[in-house]
């Protein structure tokens, strides 16, 4: 349950549209032109910074979550160079966010914090600890002396038992503790998998970085979460960036102190009960967004551990769009497929594609694309707005599909099931069609239709 919060200061007379949280969180998570400007260092701290995090997944049917996220921002570029930007620069480094995100080093004191509390905060690890008492300082003396290092540089076996994530061998609990805890990092990633060092060692200003006190890093957590979203609920800033979890009434005091102080706003926002919250100085920001005749113009496609969907209630309630993860579902129980990326366009929550890359044959698979029973069907969206332009949405729709062929080293493009079925056909010309943004050095990748001798694989 959300912490309660006894409000100090009224609320705003006027209530705040709907679209105008929808046109200020899309502008926070840097999708109001998709797509349109080109990746940069700058840019890259920016919406980190922005938006919290950017989430890591092991899932590679299409393309690393990170990799797409940033993708979803700034198009085609060089994952090689993020790599560098990230391990090399060290602009970001590995932690707990939401989930494993990478997060800004210029955030480092706050989350310094989040490292020393998780020492007495999360007391699961006690009894693990008793048992093993030698296994931190071997792991952290090992490292010391060999510089990085793999779980797999690590001899041991997995202790019997149940399965999941306590099957891990115990120098895998150690080295998961001591990242947590700070005493580590993630130096770098070989085939995905984390190559851990001293965090001093790695990001050297960790060595005179003092963290912040407890109760400041609370009130940092709750500004950023807002600042992120625009406005939000109380169950959106506990379902946004959700770690730490602060358990119940652990936002409460610092809260009704920063509505009191006036940096936070309640609102009441147009056909959404319950009270809203936002940072004051983000009013001027929701006047504008209420007066912006769209929220965003273009199209692109979200991973599914994007930070727009992190808390997917907030979705359904802003975009009407109800959206499920079914990477863990039975095959046969999936409704739109294994790994679905929601399609933006104009700011709406259009559909979905199922896509799956095929590295070593460059082609790209386009499983399924499903659109919304509203925008296939020319009515106005759920959440409120003017009627989208079909043929313009296929055309966005079919340049996105371009852009994310050539972002994953694909030659072509084949496109299987579309829903519904009299929309698979005019996708199929936009897909073959002249790209709006063409790039010098990627050939256009072209369409086919279903192929027999291309089975639809599964992971």
């Amino acid at each position: 349950m959300p912490d309660a919060v006894v409000v100090s200061r009224g609320m705003p007379r006027r209530p705040v549209p709907l679209h105008a949280v929808r046109a200020l969180f899309l502008q926070r998570q840097h999708l109001i032109r998709p797509r349109a400007t080109s990746l940069s260092p700058g840019r890259l701290r920016r919406f980190v910074e922005d938006v919290g995090g950017l989430q890591l997944d092991s899932i590679n049917v299409l393309d690393r979550a990170h990799y797409l996220t940033v993708w979803s921002r700034f198009g085609p570029y060089d994952r090689a160079r993020l790599d560098r930007l990230v391990y090399r620069r060290r602009l970001l480094f590995e932690y707990w966010a939401h989930a494993a995100c990478l997060v800004s080093t210029a955030t480092l004191p706050w989350w310094r914090r989040a490292m020393l509390d998780y020492r007495t905060r999360h007391t699961g690890w006690s009894d693990w600890l008793r048992r093993n008492p030698k296994v931190l300082a071997e792991v952290k003396a090992a490292i010391s002396a060999n510089g990085p290092m793999a779980g797999a540089d690590f001899e041991g076996r997995r202790p019997r038992g149940s399965g999941g994530w306590w099957r891990w061998r115990p120098v895998q609990h150690g080295l998961h503790y001591l990242w947590m805890t700070g005493a580590l990092t993630v130096h770098s990633r070989r085939h995905f998998h984390k190559r851990y060092d001293l965090l001093e060692r790695a990001l050297p200003a960790a060595a005179t970085c003092r963290p912040v006190p407890a109760d400041e890093f609370v009130r940092w957590h709750v500004e950023r979460s807002l600042h992120a979203m625009g406005a939000a609920t109380e169950r959106d800033l506990a379902g946004y960036l959700t770690f730490p979890r602060f358990g119940p009434g652990g936002r409460r005091a610092t809260l009704a102190a920063m509505l009191e102080r006036g940096e936070i706003t309640p609102l009441e926002v147009e056909g959404s009960p319950g009270r809203w919250l936002a940072l004051t100085r983000d009013l001027p920001a929701l006047r504008r967004a209420a007066r912006t005749p769209a929220p965003s113009r273009g199209t692109t496609f979200l991973a599914p551990f994007d930070s727009l969907l992190w808390f997917r209630e907030r979705v359904a309630r802003l975009f009407g769009y109800d959206y499920r993860i079914e990477v863990y579902t039975p095959g046969h129980q999936r409704v739109h497929g294994y790994y679905t990326l929601p399609i933006l366009h104009d700011g709406h929550l259009v559909g979905r594609v199922d896509a799956k890359s095929h590295r070593e044959e460059r082609w790209l698979e386009i499983r399924h694309v499903h659109i919304e029973p509203w925008c296939a069907g020319g009515e106005s969206p759920p959440a409120g707005g003017d009627r989208l332009d079909q043929e313009a949405m296929l055309a966005g729709l079919g340049e996105t599909v371009g852009s994310l062929a050539e972002f994953v080293g694909a030659d072509d493009v084949v496109l299987r099931r579309v829903t519904p079925h009299r929309l698979r056909a005019p996708l199929g010309r936009a897909i073959s069609g002249p790209r709006r943004s063409p790039s010098a050095a990627a050939p256009r990748p072209t369409a086919r239709g279903s192929d027999p001798s291309l089975p639809a694989s599964r992971p």
